[in-house]
């Protein structure tokens, strides 16, 4: 416990640093419960205070988490002996490539906005350079199995005059309801809590909005699928490890309030 009058540190206080470092309290509670980073001193009432020390390395990790690394990984790269500095110079490159990676994606996009002015269709580069290599197998794939299904039919019929803005739109949903399920996962929401189910139900609409009806029983089988075929379970462990049977046993929690 340190005693405020006997210190000329700064300590500050959860609410502080989650309010200057753009973060949520139980984001910072869920650090400390993971000992990724604990608060290092305690006030006299007993409430948590960070040092500067404390401070640097949850900056640190705020960047790492913002670059796309898995708290499991940032741990790892915290804990090994090295210097503050290496650490900054190591996010500067992976900013630095992402800023490349984001001036392609803006060429990419500025290329779609002409064709959308000129009402063209998206074309097979266009997809290939949004979803990468494996989309025209994943398609043909997914026509094999599932080419006679009304579901299939109606996502053909709804998407067929997709342009590649529209698929970029689709592209950025998709993102953003990845990221639905990984910021409950590092909250440490579990499945069937209300982020989870809210993350889910935001998932089952997406589909329903952009593909085909989509009901919560239906939405409750394609989460089966997720697991127990290896390949949508690595397409989901690749963005998290576990993410697959986390998104499952969210998308089975939401069905189950939907149909109460």
């Amino acid at each position: 416990m340190v005693d405020m009058r006997e210190t000329t540190e700064v300590l500050l206080t959860v609410g502080q640093v989650a309010e200057r470092l753009d973060v949520t309290v139980r984001t910072l509670h869920h650090y400390d419960e993971i000992r990724l980073v604990q608060p290092s001193e305690r006030s006299a009432a007993g409430y948590r205070l960070y040092t500067a020390d404390d401070l640097t390395r949850l900056q640190h990790v705020v960047v790492y988490r913002r670059l796309g690394f898995a708290l499991e990984e940032v741990a790892l790269l915290l804990d090994h002996p090295e210097s503050v500095e290496q650490h900054l110079r190591r996010q500067r490159a992976a900013v630095a490539q992402r800023l490349d990676e984001m001036q392609d994606l803006v060429a990419a996009i500025d290329r779609a906005l002409e064709r959308e002015m000129n009402d063209e269709h998206a074309t097979a580069e266009d997809l290939k350079e949004l979803f990468g290599d494996g989309f025209e197998d994943a398609q043909a794939e997914a026509e094999q199995r599932w080419g006679d299904s009304d579901a299939w039919k109606e996502s053909q019929r709804r998407t067929r005059n997709y342009t590649k803005a529209d698929w970029e739109a689709v592209k950025a949903e998709s993102d953003a309801l990845h990221k639905g399920f990984t910021d409950a996962m590092d909250a440490g929401e579990p499945p069937t809590s209300v982020a989870a189910m809210d993350a889910a139900e935001a998932h089952r609409l997406n589909i329903h909005e952009r593909y085909y009806d989509c009901s919560p029983q239906f939405h409750r089988n394609l989460a089966d699928m997720y697991t127990s075929d290896p390949r949508f379970t690595a397409t989901y462990d690749e963005i998290r490890p576990g993410m697959a049977v986390y998104v499952r046993d969210a998308i089975y929690a939401n069905a189950d309030r939907q149909e109460q």
